[in-house]
């Protein structure tokens, strides 16, 4: 069986909640493709980014916790690594997201600057994990 630190089994259980979340953005999402919402064709593309975008990266954020157990990282690093990729799930659709919302909006605002920082994140907790799962 594997055991978890309770920081470990803690941020996994709260990041199983956030699915709930995710599942709610998903009956937004139909509203919008049915046209019960209006929306610009650059607001569709970026609601659907964000949504894909946060569901992937919870469950790769999930999978991170786990196996962020199985190396020797200890402080930053060790937190880089389990929950990095869980910030850019936070970082990328807030992203796609807030740069997209205002009526008839056309083109992404300032909060755009948010997916490059999340994509920063998300390299630097994958690499981190995976450099501390190669030398354990």
């Amino acid at each position: 069986m594997l055991e978890l630190s309770d920081p470990a089994r803690i941020t996994a259980g709260i990041v199983l909640l956030t699915i709930v979340g995710i599942e709610s953005g998903g009956l937004f999402m139909l509203k919008v493709l049915r046209g019960r919402v209006a929306t610009t064709d650059l607001q569709k593309s970026f609601y659907r980014a964000g949504h894909a975008h946060a569901g992937v990266l919870v469950i790769l954020g999930l999978l991170c916790v786990l196996l962020a157990e199985a190396t020797n990282l200890t402080g930053f690093a060790h937190w880089l690594a389990a929950t990095g990729v869980l910030c850019a799930a936070i970082l990328m659709p807030a992203g796609f997201f807030f740069s997209a919302m205002g009526a008839g909006r056309t083109s992404p605002n300032r909060a755009v600057v948010l997916l490059p920082v999340g994509a920063v994140v998300l390299g630097a907790g994958v690499v981190t994990l995976a450099v501390g799962l190669l030398l354990t």
